[in-house]
């Protein structure tokens, strides 16, 4: 049996004994918080600073796309004058080259391209591809792989270059397929923030020499390869140089985003980080004055 005097004396420290377990507690929780704020602060610089890199890289991106539609489009005036269609024939197939990159954080720039290929084999799927870019290769690998006959990688490093483009094209033409045309596909710049999947037109050299008004332009037999090659780098550079120009604009907009994202996310944790440590404060007070009312009482 306790006697009277040590009753309040042993309730006083039962007390500060429970009461010791939720500081320990609110401490750990005030340090997963403030670790957390600090991944989040940490975060937003680099999306701040990525979005400053891209929207430096995207005047000279735009300039490189409007560079090369001048070539594009004149090149595709020669298959318009000449009124080229594509052959219809059993068993050839369509050559479809999908334009994407190797980067990512850029939003949905690249699954775009993917929807777009597979709502072609939903309407069609007697084609082949040749990917552009390690991202819609691995997307589309999973639902076309025996349609690709050809990818490249380390696309989408800087600026497009026609000397890339007229090695891609050199590539696509040696590919032993019989293939009725070529579609280029690539996202269409519309706006610094909005884009869409399009096609630029690459005939084959019997689909040209089939053309109603082939004769109108005396094409040499032995120019008529080099032609279709220069025609279908002319198209390459612009489908790659438009695309750059979508995603370092997409990327941009993205890491935007994830910067106002991650602003709210810090304010939220900073009053939570408040919060939390008044709550800790109030806790210690509250241990020092009931130990101080408990020696009184002894």
């Amino acid at each position: 049996m306790l006697s009277r005097a040590a009753r309040p004396a042993l309730k006083a420290g039962a007390a500060v004994t429970a009461r010791a377990a939720a500081p320990s507690a609110s401490f750990a929780t005030l340090r997963e918080i403030e670790g957390r704020l600090k991944s989040i602060k940490n975060i937003e610089k680099i999306t701040n600073t990525m979005k400053i890199v891209a929207s430096t890289k995207l005047n000279r991106a735009q300039r490189a796309m409007t560079d090369s539609r001048a070539y594009g489009k004149t090149s595709n005036q020669v298959y318009e004058s000449a009124e080229t269609k594509p052959l219809e024939g059993e068993g050839k197939k369509k050559l479809l080259v999908v334009c994407s990159s190797d980067k990512g954080l850029c939003g949905g720039i690249h699954s775009g391209l993917s929807r777009y290929i597979r709502a072609r084999s939903l309407e069609n799927n007697n084609f082949d591809l040749v990917i552009l870019g390690e991202k819609c290769k691995s997307q589309l690998q999973r639902t076309h792989a025996k349609s690709i006959v050809l990818n490249f990688a380390g696309v989408g490093k800087d600026l497009p270059t026609f000397a890339e483009a007229q090695a891609i094209a050199e590539q696509i033409i040696r590919l032993p397929g019989d293939y009725s045309d070529i579609e280029i596909v690539y996202n269409k710049f519309i706006n610094a923030t909005s884009y869409e999947p399009a096609t630029i037109p690459a005939f084959s050299q019997e689909a040209f020499v089939n053309s109603p008004n082939f004769a109108a332009f005396e094409v040499d037999e032995e120019v008529l390869g080099n032609l279709r090659e220069f025609a279908l780098a002319n198209s390459l550079y612009w489908a790659l140089a438009e695309g750059h120009a979508c995603e370092i604009s997409a990327r941009r907009n993205a890491m935007d985003n994830a910067s106002k994202n991650a602003g709210e996310m810090i304010q939220k944790y900073q009053i939570l980080f408040n919060r939390t440590r008044q709550a800790v404060i109030t806790n210690e007070l509250v241990e020092i004055i009931t130990g101080a009312t408990a020696s009184k009482e002894m």
